[in-house]
């Protein structure tokens, strides 16, 4: 006699967390294509904001897009 039990998955909590800041989302948010200055915890990046995100932006910079966690942004200047 065959029994076929079927297993439940089990849920997986991430470690991954972050702090939304909804204030500092919605002023980027306002200025999606502005040029900006961005100064983060490690570097000043100048760029176009090209998009928006709970946790990051990403920012054109000459050729080349960055993608920088919210959580890093120390200041925002437009240019």
């Amino acid at each position: 006699m065959n029994s076929y039990h079927q297993q439940q998955p089990q849920s997986v909590e991430s470690p991954y967390r972050t702090l939304v800041e909804p204030c500092v989302v919605n002023r980027l948010q306002s200025v999606v294509g502005a040029q900006l200055v961005i100064e983060t915890t490690k570097d000043t990046i100048r760029g176009k904001l090209l998009e928006v995100q709970p946790d990051h932006i990403a920012l054109q910079a000459g050729d080349s897009t960055f993608f920088v966690r919210i959580q890093q942004i120390v200041t925002i200047m437009p240019l």
